[in-house]
């Protein structure tokens, strides 16, 4: 889908079932507005991180009376998302996540506006159900902006012509993250951006350069594991188990890494694991909790389990490998890790083997403990032979080239101004 160079400014509701997650449309709102468009985010009441980020920004937020939830307030609560829309009459309706779509088009419908839907994570079209309504519904977006290559063929295979499931990432903030984050400015050193608006995309630094080795000790000895000790980090939060999906199992795959983390160390006790998340919710704390104890993590002397982490930079920064074992996710914590130039081990499910190659990472089968033990192994092998640090060069090169988000967003404002001048259908 090309932009069509328009030039007139857009009003743009931009939906979300979350105020505290979500921190990755950002860089869209942010591009939008440099483009001179008005926008207003829409997300439930109350003082979450992304409400507080967006107001800092003096950014426009206004409160949905929908509260997102199924029950016996749903109708009431679209009626008031009805009337909110109708009153700030925007030229897009831009919703992210499967619950912000559902109440986006129900709510909008006959209203003179276009809709576009950005998929964050195909994982809901592993469920049949979900599967069967979405055939349908997906025809009332005016276009389908997908994530990762993944979530397009999945809408491809639902009868979504190409045209209107483009596909552009999310992606990650190369200029944070980056092996010398913690490094000072250096004389003669460019500001982050370039003269077109993208980011200055020359790396400054990298694995083994001084800042990147000061923090990697720092880290490493917070933790009490040597430099000669391989880590693996595992950077993900703990969402419960649905029903619908990956028959009722966490999505992020941690009983999959725990039981493959223990056979592969039984073998390599030179070896340490990082799990840095904390519980999405009460019921993704109690799910935490039940996976502590069903795995004996307390008591294992190789885990170390961090809740409550701001900033993951600088545990990237110590780890060797990072791992991402997910039952099925668009790009997940890959995509961190290798801007912090971290090589990664991923499945093979949803967009994840989109972040690695055959230079930058290892891609294992979904759910398969054997594999992703193996896969340890030859990571392992890497880091013994002094060869990892290549791996993440490569890992690095390959987020600045593909997965930048100042350069996705730019891809998400050209969709969205080619929508309102052609409908995008």
């Amino acid at each position: 889908m090309s932009p069509p160079g328009t030039s007139h400014q857009l009003r743009v509701a931009v939906l979300l079932k979350t105020n505290t997650g979500g921190r990755w449309i950002l860089p869209q709102v942010d591009e939008l507005r440099g483009r001179g468009h008005d926008v207003v985010v829409i997300l439930p009441a109350g003082d979450g991180r992304l409400t507080g980020e967006l107001r800092r920004r003096g950014v426009r937020v206004a409160e949905s009376p929908f509260d997102f939830r199924v029950g016996p307030g749903l109708p009431a609560g679209l009626l008031g998302l009805r009337r909110l829309i109708r009153r700030l009459a925007p030229d897009v309706l831009h919703y992210h996540l499967l619950a912000s779509a559902f109440a986006a088009r129900a709510a909008t419908v006959g209203l003179p506006l276009r809709r576009v839907h950005m998929v964050a994570g195909p994982a809901y079209l592993e469920s049949r159900v979900i599967r069967l309504v979405e055939r349908l519904l997906w025809r009332l977006d005016d276009a389908i902006v997908c994530g990762c290559r993944h979530a397009s063929n999945r809408y491809g295979a639902l009868g979504c012509p190409p045209h209107r499931r483009p596909v552009a990432t999310y992606g990650v903030n190369t200029e944070r993250f980056r092996p010398d984050w913690a490094a000072a400015p250096r004389p003669g050193d460019a500001p982050p951006g370039g003269p077109d608006g993208h980011p200055a995309l020359a790396d400054r630094g990298g694995p083994g350069g001084p800042a990147h080795a000061e923090a990697r000790a720092k880290a490493r000895a917070e933790l009490g594991v040597a430099d000669d000790v391989f880590l693996a980090v595992m950077v993900a939060y703990v969402y419960p188990p649905k029903r619908l999906v990956n028959r009722g199992r966490g999505i992020k795959g941690h009983d999959v890494l725990l039981p493959a983390w223990r056979r592969f160390r039984a073998a390599h006790p030179k070896a340490h694991l990082l799990i840095i998340g904390d519980g999405w919710g009460d019921a993704g704390e109690t799910y935490r909790r039940r996976l502590l104890d069903r795995f004996g993590v307390a008591g294992d002397p190789g885990i170390t389990w961090l809740t409550g982490v701001d900033d993951v930079r600088p545990w990237y920064a110590a780890a060797d490998v990072s791992v991402s074992p997910s039952l099925g996710e668009s790009h997940g914590a890959a995509v961190e890790a290798g801007a912090m130039a971290v090589p990664s081990i991923v499945s093979d499910a949803g967009g994840l083997p989109e972040t690695v190659d055959e230079h930058s990472g290892w891609i294992v089968p979904a759910d398969d403990v054997p594999a992703l033990a193996d896969a340890l192994r030859l990571a392992y092998r890497d880091f013994a032979a002094g060869r990892l640090p290549a791996r993440g060069r490569a890992a690095r090169s390959l987020m600045v080239r593909r997965f930048d988000n100042r350069r996705s967003a730019a891809d998400v404002a050209d969709v969205l101004e080619s929508v309102a001048a052609t409908g995008g259908r």
